[in-house]
């Protein structure tokens, strides 16, 4: 095409073609992902912000976000020591000042010498800097009560988020009845069916019993395994404890009869132990799963597969942004461990200020350093406001007719059941909606209120619920408790 009118027919020409990616030609899996909590009620959200903004009437002044755990959006602050630490790392010529405490600079100088020319600027190993995983290790084994932790078991990650994914694609393969299947709970933090979808594995679904708060019984397990192998190869059994978004904590009891099951069925076990720290309820402990696995001796600590997985992005930091976490590995066969240190490679390191933020969350001042009493103070101040939060939240729900709220006994966010008019489960059904998702869309308009439906989790048909995170500061969340008691009340007369 070397004419002007050559170049117009190559224009037309070229103009013609269809798109190479169009939603019909893309990957069938992506169009099967959902992730409840970033979807059409924030999207949502997200616009009736931009009409406050543009000056719309509403009958509020703002959006409150309570569909996700982001701690600092919500106004919780960070502790001082990991932030000192972090600006030292960030900028080192603060090193040669004394605005900072001399443990802050020790830890800063110490991941420093780590790090590529002295700066957090420079890609890690990809397994993670090393002496971030020993103090990970040893972190673990003094959680743990002593029992040895390797370093070599523990890979650092973008949160716990991306070692959980990259869990599964090291587990799914197969077609047909041999493809792989995966137990998770129902109800289920999202990223697990998203993840699932999109790798193209069996969602096994096994239900949590919300007459018992939530718990988790061996024969409901056997039940869903059981299904399942009519139609997959089922090979994983995953757990979130502290339970999001369901804020339940497994009994040592639960958790050995779980590993039992595993070590029965031949499953490898995925823990999803990132609210650790986040237990509120009288009588209730965390266990870690290592733990108990270790203490049920060498007949089930030798030989169940086991993956831990933990984040900065919980339990009192909250440091969602910095996308630290790590996974620690028992019973890897080496040669699979060797294929994901290949995999992670891939992405050539964890984000490294996460890093550094990672390790001073397992390595934060000891009793006679400098910060140690304000870090103290803050941390247990964190955790104690969560737990009154956990207690008026239950407490608030369980005053509404139609609401009904099992005890807050960890992590971060309340799951009440609603009772739905008929004719509002019917008109829901006309648009095409789940009713609590019909609901949650009504709330959001009508209060600015910003929730998370059940169907988004996964529930027992016929069930309804809602997930709020009980992490807004206690004065707007009881102006919230009480906008959605209002709005339960309006909107049950509205549709008997």
């Amino acid at each position: 095409c070397l004419s002007a009118q050559g170049d117009l027919q190559c224009l037309i020409r070229y103009s013609t073609l269809p798109a190479v990616l169009t939603i019909d030609t893309m990957n069938p899996n992506v169009k099967k992902v959902e992730y409840a909590v970033r979807g059409p009620i924030v999207q949502r959200a997200v616009q009736i912000e931009k009409e406050l903004k543009a000056g719309a009437k509403k009958p509020f002044s703002e959006v409150i976000r309570a569909n996700i755990g982001d701690a600092h959006a919500m106004g919780q602050r960070p502790i001082t020591f990991f932030r000192q630490v972090l600006a030292l790392c960030s900028y080192p010529e603060l090193l040669e000042g004394n605005e900072f405490p001399e443990d802050a600079k020790e830890r800063a100088r110490r991941i420093l010498q780590a790090c590529g020319g002295g700066s957090i600027g420079a890609y890690s190993a990809s397994q993670g800097i090393e002496c971030v995983r020993q103090d990970v290790a040893r972190y673990i084994q003094e959680r743990d009560g002593g029992i040895p932790c390797n370093p070599d078991n523990i890979y650092l990650s973008t949160g716990a988020s991306d070692a959980i994914v990259t869990i599964l694609k090291l587990l799914v393969c197969g077609e047909g009845r041999n493809r792989t299947g995966v137990m998770i709970p129902i109800p289920q933090y999202p990223l697990y069916s998203a993840a699932l979808a999109d790798l193209g594995a069996v969602q096994i679904e096994y239900y949590l019993d919300e007459e018992n708060c939530w718990s988790l019984d061996v024969s409901e397990l056997r039940r869903a395994l059981v299904a399942a192998q009519q139609h997959c190869s089922p090979r994983a059994l995953c757990i979130i404890n502290p339970g999001n978004p369901t804020g339940q904590v497994q009994s040592r009891q639960c958790i050995e009869d779980v590993i039992r099951f595993a070590a029965e069925e031949h499953l490898f076990l995925m823990a999803d132990e990132v609210y650790q720290d986040n237990v509120y309820a009288e009588g209730c402990e965390f266990h870690s799963f290592k733990k108990v696995l270790f203490e049920m001796g060498p007949e089930y600590s030798d030989t169940v597969e086991l993956v831990s997985f933990h984040s900065t992005s919980k339990c009192y930091m909250g440091e969602c942004g910095f996308r630290g976490g790590y996974m620690e590995v028992i019973n890897m066969d080496p040669d699979v461990k060797v294929q994901l240190t290949k995999l992670v490679s891939v992405r050539l390191c964890p984000p490294v200020p996460g890093q550094a933020l990672l390790d001073v969350v397992v390595n934060p001042p000891r009793p006679g350093e400098p910060s140690f009493n304000t870090y103290i103070k803050e941390r247990t101040s964190t955790l104690q406001v969560l737990a009154e939060k956990a207690w008026l939240t239950e407490e608030v729900f369980n005053t509404v007719p139609g609401i009904t709220c099992n005890p807050v006994q960890g992590a971060m966010y309340s799951f009440p059941r609603i009772s739905l008019p008929e004719r509002a489960i019917q008109q829901a059904k006309e648009k095409g909606q789940a009713p609590d998702m019909f609901y949650c869309m009504k709330l959001l308009e009508e209060t600015g209120i910003c929730l998370v439906p059940g169907s988004g989790f996964g529930q027992r048909e016929g069930t309804y619920h809602f997930r709020m995170t009980i992490l807004p500061p206690t004065d707007k969340l009881k102006i919230v408790l009480e906008k959605v008691k209002q709005f339960h009340q309006s909107f049950t007369q509205q549709y008997s």
